[in-house]
């Protein structure tokens, strides 16, 4: 039976940290007040507003400062830049790629691009991405070490990668993931689409695997409009990312050769230089979301039933998306929420459908999945812009 009260409380609890006035208050919405217009007009006053653009370099070369990774290429979306990674990786058609089940479906999209197969893994309740205690004791049971390569002893197909995904914007325990990745000969591929501005242990995310990608995507803490970036510290791979996302073209003034399958996955100078003024503006956007993440975590500190999702003791997590997480014994109020608050122009939403419950995956291999189906019914996410607080706690 739905709780009337409880929702009421939830409610109301919203409505404390939420700004007074009329209107949406959106799950996340862009912010432009620095150098925007300037930028994106230049691109128009000059004619270059192609991917050969000098805001194109300019925006690879500060992600790369200031994420402290060395190289960053930069790409027309998320979804790509993950694509670009698996194939650098050296993901093959046939391999499996190990994934969690909870995640945006453009990481299960990226492994398939690459006619590989997505191996679904389970989730921790602690950082909401993959779980390494459970996925270690799960290899032991299920794969082989042959020939320098993990195999899957159910399947017989080779276990490739790991794409550990930062969930909401918080990290997920990337230590105990690079010592399960040494020890299986698993390559590992940050899908830091979300974290971008997160830490873990001091290092930003996308710097423990031997590619990342981020998305610049326009519900993201920066946005291109699009966009994204393919993150790595590797030399040689930056240069591999950089010629197969230019449609892999040998450089010449006139001639038309290419030496691989490529794709035309380069970002336009237009959406760089509007990713380029945003980027100048990521450490107060940081702020203001921890502030409000600050506000509704006292807002919700003395809640029954639920609570609100606080980054890991590991991690300083951009808090991409907010999250009240339910107890199981109050998940059956998860749809009357949604539908309460979205009603009063509060918009929120649950989190994905687990992988494995999608029709075109659900015959995937995969370990038991509990604690993602169990989050799925429990997470609801609530409205997360910057720009709703000042730092210090006050109304916009």
């Amino acid at each position: 039976m739905i709780n009337s009260l409880f929702v009421s409380d939830v409610l109301e609890r919203l409505r404390k940290v939420l700004p007074s006035g009329d209107g949406l208050y959106a799950l996340h919405a862009p912010h432009f007040s620095g150098n925007e217009w300037r930028y994106v007009k230049e691109c128009l006053d000059t004619g270059w507003v192609s991917s050969a653009g000098s805001f194109v370099n300019r925006l690879e070369q500060e992600l790369a400062s200031y994420t402290g990774i060395k190289h960053a290429v930069a790409v027309v979306n998320g979804s790509a830049a993950l694509h670009a990674a698996l194939l650098l990786s050296g993901v093959e058609a046939g391999d499996e790629v190990l994934i969690p089940s909870l995640t945006f479906i453009a990481t299960a999209n990226a492994v398939s691009y690459c006619g590989a197969v997505p191996h679904l893994a389970d989730s921790s309740e602690h950082t909401l991405g993959l779980d390494p205690v459970k996925l270690e004791q799960y290899l032991k049971e299920t794969a082989d070490l042959r020939g320098g390569f993990c195999y899957n002893r159910n399947t017989g197909k080779r276990i490739k990668a790991i794409v550990p995904m930062h969930t909401l914007g918080h990290p997920v325990d990337l230590e105990p993931l690079a010592e399960i990745c040494a020890h299986y000969r698993l390559e590992m591929i940050e899908d830091a689409a979300e974290s971008l501005g997160s830490l873990y242990k001091g290092r930003h995310t996308g710097s423990w695997g031997s590619l990342a990608a981020i998305s610049l995507n326009g519900n993201k803490i920066i946005t291109a409009g699009g966009g994204g970036a393919i993150l790595t510290n590797n030399e040689k791979l930056a240069r591999q990312a950089r010629h197969i996302t230019t449609t892999a073209k040998l450089p010449h003034r006139w001639k038309f050769v290419h030496d691989q399958t490529g794709y035309n996955y380069r970002l336009p100078n237009l959406n760089a230089a509007l990713a380029v003024a945003q980027l100048e503006q990521l450490p107060e956007m940081l702020n203001r979301k921890r502030a409000l993440a600050s506000a509704y975590e006292e807002a919700f500190r003395q809640a029954k039933g639920i609570r609100f999702f606080h980054e890991p003791s590991f991690a300083s997590s951009n808090y991409w998306l907010n999250a009240l997480l339910l107890d199981e014994s109050h998940a059956i109020h998860l749809e009357a929420l949604l539908e309460q608050t979205n009603q009063t122009d509060i918009m929120t939403r649950p989190l994905w459908t687990p992988l494995h419950q999608l029709p075109m995956l659900e015959h995937c291999p995969r370990m038991d999945l509990s604690t993602a189906e169990s989050l799925a019914r429990r997470i609801i996410n609530i409205p997360s812009s910057a720009f709703l607080l000042e730092p210090d706690g006050r109304e916009a």
